[in-house]
């Protein structure tokens, strides 16, 4: 007889990470709890969450609103686990101060209810490699102990708002500081760009950057200049694994292969001519990208199932399957 898991809460399991986080703790035996933000008209399909294996038995749907971080109360009491996935929503109304706020008070909002639970053994932060990658001290690796300059990435003037680099960095920092303080046992993920096949109905944004490459859009070749990738599969089993794992303390980089735009033009000519993929030029660096270590990670006893080929065709199969590639580039054939 299988043993009983959980219950355990997600948050915003609609999104990318979240949804493939759900389906893999539901594969793995765990009553789930996730949040979606509220939707007072009903017009959003989330199926693809509700049509899951084991879904109509272990599966528990609540709204959650980072704006109102006590709407979360009632589908984080009486859990054992949290993974905290959500972010606020881009919007261009929004000013970096405005998305800071709303992402670190919600976040604390959210480990206050998990300590009011008196339930929940372990929470599980989402960040973001975004955290570690800008400190401007020209290291080729960063690790755990790296953080970002917020000052020195709203120098470089790159494609990522510091917005969204301001958040992730001051929130991982802030739930740190608070699980400290509190005593609340807290583990937080930092993945990089995070790509694979996916199962919610909205592109993911790191996805469409890829379809780049075969839009054209040079102007974001940039972007792809130099990347560290990561399955969504390893990710969140990086993620179950680490709530499992009674050791494991602190912060975990979460990245698996390293890669280059002319290599993934290589990867991309080979396996898929029919979408004329434009050769790539020469480009600068208009400043030192470092690499990501997981080797704190690995000495877990984590180990990465998925390559640049996994990683890659998943994404553009499911691309395929969703109609995407149909909408940007016409009927093809299959």
């Amino acid at each position: 007889m299988e043993e009983e898991k959980g219950p355990v809460c997600v948050t915003d399991g609609t999104g990318f990470i979240g949804s493939w986080l759900v389906m893999k703790l539901l594969q793995n035996g765990y009553t789930v709890r996730t949040t979606v933000r509220p939707d007072p008209e009903c017009k959003r399909d989330i199926s693809y969450l509700t049509s899951l294996p084991r879904a109509s038995e272990k599966l528990h749907i609540f709204n959650g609103d980072l704006n109102q971080p006590e709407s979360f109360n009632v589908a984080i009491e009486g859990c054992t686990g949290v993974f905290h996935v959500a972010h606020p929503m881009p919007n261009k109304e929004l000013d970096e101060a405005s998305v800071t706020k709303q992402s670190v008070e919600g976040t604390l909002g959210i480990l206050k209810a998990c300590l009011n639970a008196k339930t929940v053994k372990k929470v599980v932060y989402t960040s973001s490699a975004a955290t570690v990658a800008y400190s401007g001290n020209n290291k080729d690796m960063a690790d755990e102990s790296s953080w970002s300059d917020i000052e020195y990435h709203r120098s470089l003037g790159l494609f990522r708002s510091s917005s969204y680099v301001a958040a992730k960095t001051k929130t991982e920092q802030a739930v740190l500081e608070f699980a400290e303080k509190n005593g609340l046992e807290l583990v937080t993920l930092i993945p990089p760009f995070v790509l694979g096949g996916f199962i919610c109905k909205d592109l993911p944004g790191s996805v469409e950057l890829i379809l780049s490459m075969i839009l054209g859009k040079a102007d974001n070749f940039t972007q792809l200049h130099k990347l560290s990738l990561v399955h969504v599969d390893d990710l969140v089993s990086a993620h179950i694994f680490l709530f499992e794992n009674s050791n494991a303390k602190g912060r975990y980089i979460c990245s698996s292969t390293p890669t280059s735009i002319d290599e993934m033009y290589r990867f991309l000519y080979a396996k898929y001519p029919e979408f004329r993929i434009p050769t790539t030029q020469s480009l600068k660096e208009a400043y030192k990208i470092c690499g990501f270590s997981s080797k704190k990670l690995l000495n877990t006893g984590f180990t990465f199932k998925h390559g640049l080929d996994d990683i890659l065709t998943g994404a553009f199969q499911s691309c395929r399957e969703k109609g995407f590639l149909e909408r940007f580039f016409g009927k093809m054939d299959t």
